[in-house]
């Protein structure tokens, strides 16, 4: 199981930070940032979706022609587009990349967001429609012979595609949520399942009903594990707090001001999304978890969803934090800074390779099913640890 580091493929260099020194969409911004992860030992970039920005698929393309090895995963709304057409544009957008796509099936986390872009669905309707949405998505992959569709939400006769997966392998699909709807969707459709940064225990629970769901539906393909941080590092332990007690300052200056930090994800009262609200109830308890994890931030820049939990300290110490999701089966890691550019070099610099070859020593001569039951005992621990055993003693 290697280890793999997905990064934030923008299209500027606005933060929750700092503000846009580019254009909205700027080509060239984006076309640097991907070559920027490309070149200093990422895995992926993340084209993201809401109602506001850029055409995800379309930046996606642009990118794909500006790089080589870099894979693409593609943010999708099942409520812009029929799943026939998404499935030809993403075959399209594959054939592009030469192979390099993975498509992440977004549900929506705000009621306000989806009706932008008039979709007034309930939240379990819409679990609903993006599970048939996937479903339809797959048997184009498929080919063969002309089929019809009779759903809740999609119905057409005789569709097949002429254009077929890219070297006969079809695009990834990604997935995530932290609901009882979205457990059973991704247990059943998902390729990779993507989880918010939160504290081991926490995120071995999800694992756990997500595992529970996919044996009573009886499926045998593995899941593969996603997790997503904000990583602030430094060389020293002290330095990355400095570092993370700075931007800390800044969401709150900002909240004060009764500036809006996150569009999409900001609430007033409850938020909405149910990974936001574990999130957030995380930092309720502590702002400080197991080795690194620091969840002050999210309550800071009032929108809780999304990356908005922090993995703080020096570069051994967040290697370290990492290296302790990978033992529960986390393999691919979703991270961004506060600075896009600089903050993507040092980690990819200082973190990534050290990573990458801890991982290769560790699997050496293990067996798949070794490595299951590692896994599976590295939960139990997580799960046995008492609330802030093993936080970080650096914390200040």
């Amino acid at each position: 199981m290697p280890i793999e580091f997905l990064g934030m493929a923008a299209g500027n260099d606005a933060t929750e930070t700092t503000p846009a020194t580019t254009t909205a969409f700027d080509p060239a911004y984006a076309a640097h940032i991907a070559t920027i992860h490309e070149d200093n030992n990422w895995d992926h970039v993340l084209f993201a979706y809401n109602s506001a920005t850029q055409d995800p698929a379309v930046h996606a393309a642009w990118v794909a022609a500006k790089t080589e090895k870099i894979q693409l995963r593609l943010a999708h709304r099942p409520n812009v587009s029929h799943p026939t057409f998404a499935a030809k544009s993403f075959l399209t957008l594959d054939h592009i990349a030469q192979g390099r796509v993975t498509v992440h099936f977004i549900t929506g986390g705000s009621q306000a967001d989806q009706a932008k872009e008039g979709d007034f669905l309930s939240k379990d309707e819409r679990y609903r429609r993006t599970q048939e949405y996937m479903q339809i998505v797959r048997r184009v992959w498929e080919g063969g012979e002309p089929f019809d569709w009779d759903g809740e939400f999609y119905q057409f006769t005789n569709f097949a595609s002429d254009l077929q997966p890219f070297d006969a392998k079809r695009p990834g699909v990604s997935f995530g949520g932290s609901s009882d709807a979205a457990w059973s969707v991704g247990a059943a459709e998902a390729d990779i399942y993507a989880l918010f940064g939160e504290p081991l225990a926490d995120a071995a629970q999800q694992q756990l009903q997500i595992l529970a769901r996919a044996a009573e539906l009886g499926r045998t393909d593995p899941l593969r594990w996603q997790i997503a941080f904000r990583p602030i590092v430094a060389a020293t332990d002290e330095l990355a707090w400095e570092k993370a007690h700075s931007i800390l300052g800044v969401l709150q200056s900002r909240r004060a001001k009764g500036e809006v930090i996150d569009k999409v994800r900001h609430y007033t009262d409850k938020p909405e999304a149910a990974g936001t609200q574990r999130l957030l109830a995380a930092a309720e308890r502590a702002d400080h978890h197991d080795r690194a994890l620091w969840t002050a931030i999210a309550k800071a820049g009032r929108g809780g969803g999304g990356s908005a939990t922090a993995l703080v300290g020096s570069y051994e110490t967040v290697a370290q934090a990492l290296l302790d999701y990978y033992e529960m089966g986390f393999e691919i890691f979703g991270l961004r800074g506060y600075d896009f550019v600089p903050d993507a070099v040092e980690f990819g610099t200082h973190v990534i390779p050290a990573l990458k070859a801890e991982v290769a020593r560790r699997e050496a001569g293990v067996t798949p099913a070794e490595l299951r039951e590692r896994q599976a005992k590295a939960r139990e621990r997580a799960l046995a640890r008492q609330p802030g055993e093993n936080s970080s003693s650096t914390a200040v």
